[in-house]
């Protein structure tokens, strides 16, 4: 999935953005709010994790230009600020859910798979076709009863399908979900994730709808 995160701590950033990555996710990072509202604007991200204390624009003005747009992406604040009222006015200005630094990561990524199900498949825990399963949740693919090993790569490319099971999601919408800012694919690549996926938990789980892009295989 395709994540920005706003957060001007360098050293927070870049161990949340390597954690996002290891996790699967493409992850846009910047480092004030006004950079964030601007991404906002000329992207659109699967959520946003957000931190209140930027400079250029405050985190909760970010958020509430957001949600004055209409825009429903799902949005984390992620915070020093651990005030009752200031819970209270990030929640009520529109965001999702709130954590308070010191965080601790794992709760972080299970926070953050919580908001992806809920804003795309809604609440569904796992996927299941024939004798494969999938949880998104805790990143477990099984067949036949058995775990099966993705890469990190080929978890990004599953997670958006699985996710809207039952649509159809063009390459270059899986591509947008597989890399940040600064990063390139080759033409070929998500044929070649596809083709492993397939590999691993059989031919039939992933369709390809000829001319439109793929989509995750009915019950």
């Amino acid at each position: 999935m395709r994540l920005l995160l706003a957060e001007d701590d360098a050293m927070i950033g870049s161990a949340l953005q390597a954690l996002l990555a290891k996790d699967g996710h493409a992850v846009d990072w910047v480092r004030d709010g006004a950079a964030a509202d601007a991404a906002l604007r000329a992207d659109s991200y699967d959520l946003l994790i957000l931190d209140l204390g930027l400079p250029r624009m405050d985190g909760l003005a970010v958020l509430r230009t957001l949600r004055a747009r209409k825009d429903t992406t799902p949005v984390i604040i992620a915070t020093a600020r651990d005030g009752v009222h200031e819970r209270v006015a990030g929640l009520d200005a529109g965001a999702d859910d709130y954590v308070v630094k010191p965080y601790d990561y794992d709760e972080l990524l299970a926070r953050i798979r919580a908001q992806l199900r809920r804003a795309h498949g809604g609440g569904r825990s796992t996927w299941r076709h024939g004798e494969v399963e999938i949880d998104p949740s805790r990143h477990l693919a099984m067949r036949a009863g058995r775990v099966v090993e993705l890469t990190a790569r080929e978890w990004a490319v599953l997670l958006p399908l699985v996710l809207r099971a039952g649509s159809v999601l063009s390459r270059e919408q899986i591509e947008d979900r597989l890399c940040g800012w600064g990063h390139s694919l080759s033409s070929n690549a998500v044929e070649v994730y596809i083709h492993g996926i397939r590999k691993k938990l059989g031919s039939d789980c992933i369709q390809n709808i000829r001319g439109l892009g793929y989509r995750m295989a009915g019950p």
